[in-house]
This record gives C-alpha cells, sequence and structure tokens, in this order.
C-alpha cells in the first residue's frame, strides 16, 4: 500500500503563493477556493502552515500553467 507524502513545509513557497496572488488582486477566498481550500486555512497557508501535497501538487501545477482555471 502507498503510503502519503509528509505535507509541505517551505515559507519561501508560502509567501510565493501571497506574492503571487496579491499580483493577480485576488481575494484569498476566490484564490484559495479554486484549490479547494478555505480561505481561513489558505491565510495559514499564506503565513506559514504546512501545505498538504495533494494541494501542492495542484499548486504546483497551476503555477506551472499546466492547469488553468477551466481544469479545476
Amino acid at each position: 500500500m502507498k503510503q502519503f507524502q509528509q505535507p509541505v513545509q517551505n515559507n519561501g513557497f508560502n509567501e510565493a503563493l501571497r506574492e503571487y496572488r496579491r499580483t493577480r488582486r485576488e481575494s484569498q477566498c476566490s484564490f484559495w477556493s479554486r484549490f479547494g481550500v478555505t480561505q481561513s486555512r489558505g491565510s495559514r497557508f499564506e503565513m506559514g502552515a504546512e501545505i498538504p501535497q495533494p494541494v501542492a501538487i495542484l499548486l504546483k501545477l497551476y503555477l506551472d500553467g499546466v492547469i488553468t482555471d477551466n481544469d479545476l
């Protein structure tokens, strides 16, 4: 049986997400909801909380342009 990896914690990544969202002039609610994350949890991620692996994968694919809003 495959084990899940530990959540991702990378303060540089978390800060970059916040800056990316702000550059796009999006609210936390609208940005994070596209990844199935509540505003309050997204806020915690932006402040340095660990990001679960499934969310981190979606974020990476989105930021790399592999998936778009229509895919989510």
